[in-house]
């Protein structure tokens, strides 16, 4: 169970407007996509890699470590100041997000405290818990008056493409200067979106039927990204060397 503060309460915003959670109603099945792909895989599945294909460089199990640590990453390394300050208290401890946003592994969780699937899909339910909570006592006016700053990378500008609001730019420079929490949350989303599609293709790659049927968003909807589907099967050999 994810450890919220019951004191916690961002949505101090007293203008009329509807929770945050209006715009992101898939946010309460995020977590059952991600459990829908990954369950009863075995460890030579969930460990899978390949350097035939880019989405193939991180295993299934790196997917789901990295989507149950990009919630937290945003929520409360970008965003924590806002949500979170007024002497009011975060939703876990220091110690405790250290393990969600390892020094050791790129932008995914601790192995050494997240390595068996079930310990990873929990780390991602105390992940969407902490979400769910500030979306449905966050207003949407209050999102769009919050934004947080973020560099203009190319694959950021590959995928800022897709966000229809929400980002904001240096009128002189053309860089990136701005994201709002509503731009925030998209991007969460598309995240997931995005990494449950690669988990899609490592399975389809080893002869394995994906599970559920994603909507047309994320970031691999964008024109220029590689979106290829392997041949079904295609790597099943990889399992039997």
């Amino acid at each position: 169970m994810a450890q919220v503060s019951p004191s916690f309460s961002p949505g101090s915003d007293s203008r009329p407007s509807p929770q945050l959670r209006t715009l992101f109603p898939d946010y309460w099945r995020l977590d059952s996509l991600v459990r829908a792909e990954v369950t009863d895989l075995p460890d030579t599945v969930l460990d899978w890699k390949s350097e035939r294909w880019g989405w193939a460089e991180w295993s299934i199990r790196q997917q789901a470590s990295h989507m149950a640590s990009v919630p937290l990453r945003w929520l409360i390394s970008r965003w924590g100041d806002q949500l979170f300050g007024n002497n009011m208290p975060m939703p876990i401890t220091a110690e405790r997000y250290a393990t969600f946003d390892s020094a050791r592994h790129d932008r995914r969780l601790d192995d050494r405290v997240f390595w068996e699937i079930d310990d990873i899909l929990g780390a991602l339910d105390e992940a969407i818990a902490i979400a769910r909570r500030v979306l449905t006592e966050t207003t949407v006016a209050r999102a769009r008056s919050m934004v947080v700053q973020r560099s203009l990378t190319g694959q950021w500008d590959l995928m800022r493409s897709v966000h229809p609001d929400g980002i904001s730019e240096n009128p002189e420079t053309g860089e990136m200067t701005g994201m709002d929490l509503v731009a925030t949350f998209r991007h969460i989303q598309f995240e997931f979106y995005t990494h449950i599609f690669n988990i899609q293709r490592s399975k389809m790659a080893l002869g394995i039927a994906p599970v559920v049927r994603l909507p047309d968003a994320g970031y691999h909807t964008v024109e220029g990204w590689d979106s290829g589907l392997p041949e079904f099967g295609a790597a099943v050999g990889d399992l039997q060397n």
